[in-house]
């Protein structure tokens, strides 16, 4: 089993995530980041439902650092109640998740 984790996060446009991810590299809080091109998000916000546009966003790095990564996210995201969830990787090719645990820290 594997102690390496991805977190997804959706932000609100590209600018947005690239300065999210531009931020958590530099600090070695995470490996890698993802970010996929603009799609449409439909969900219940504050009693309503919500159709928009948003950018997502899977960072890899060591799940000990989910802490950290999401209070940085939090600190940078416009949103009030951003996604920031965490998905465990069971298994994975050796060597790249030696890189990520590498890469981060």
């Amino acid at each position: 089993m594997s102690d390496i984790v991805f977190i997804y996060i959706v932000s609100g446009n590209e600018s947005e995530a690239r300065k999210i991810a531009s931020v958590l590299l530099a600090e070695r809080l995470i490996a890698c980041a993802n970010i996929f091109p603009e799609h449409l998000s439909l969900y219940r916000w504050e009693g309503k439902e919500v159709v928009g546009a948003e950018v997502a966003m899977i960072l890899k790095t060591r799940a000990e650092l989910f802490d950290a990564v999401a209070a940085k996210v939090k600190s940078l995201h416009s949103y009030d109640c951003p996604c920031i969830v965490s998905l465990p990787v069971g298994q994975g090719y050796s060597p790249y998740l030696d890189w990520i645990a590498a890469e981060t820290g």
